[in-house]
């Protein structure tokens, strides 16, 4: 599905002119365009299914080492920046930072796919918990490995900026699938992983 760059720019205008300003000043006439060419940019995932996105992002090395082959190892990626847009008021979401864990089953991804899966996913119109669910079954898809976790912390400019108006309220969502859900070993392993160094959003 293609971004309608044309339509964007039309109903910016409309918005411009239904607050009572004139997109035709000087300090407007182009911000229809700009807008339309940054929404391009900030939902671009929104032009791919999560199957269109694992099949662009399908490069594994299958390693000689049987990775998996003892069910205990695990590939851990946290503090990867993304940002994302609330589809209930189109509002910001900041401050966001991913972590993602993965049991390999002979299948390892490279690293930079995994921080443009979440990149991917969470350009779109969004809820957190949903970028949480879209990453695990992307990163499912291209691994064959049913033991995935997502974790994500986030400020979001419907809670900080509007309503309730409280800044620096944080969401953490979890998405857990596998053994991360069934094994309490594995599941201990992801969580201090994810709090080492000092950062223990959770406690």
């Amino acid at each position: 599905m293609a971004i309608d760059i044309a339509a964007i720019e039309k109903h910016i205008r409309g918005i411009l002119i239904a607050l009572g300003d004139d997109p035709e000043r000087e300090g407007l006439k182009d911000t229809p365009k700009r807008v339309a060419r940054m929404y391009e940019d900030v939902y671009k995932g929104m032009c791919y299914t999560n199957d269109e996105i694992a099949e662009m992002l399908n490069t594994t090395f299958e390693d000689d080492l049987a990775l998996g082959s003892a069910g205990n190892d695990l590939v851990f990626m946290k503090d990867i920046e993304i940002f994302s847009h609330c589809e209930h008021h189109l509002a910001l979401m900041y401050n966001m930072k991913v972590a993602v864990a993965y049991v390999p089953k002979q299948k390892v991804i490279g690293l930079s796919k995994i921080a443009r899966i979440a990149d991917m996913a969470s350009r779109r119109l969004q809820l957190q918990e949903r970028i949480g669910t879209d990453i695990a079954e992307i990163l499912q898809k291209i691994t064959d490995s049913e033991d995935v976790a997502v974790l994500i912390q986030g400020e979001h400019g419907c809670m900080t900026t509007r309503g309730i108006q409280k800044p620096g309220a944080k969401t953490i969502t979890t998405t857990l699938r596998g053994r991360f859900n069934t094994d309490p070993m594995l599941n201990h392993k992801l969580m201090m992983l994810y709090m080492k160094d000092g950062s223990n959003p959770l406690g």
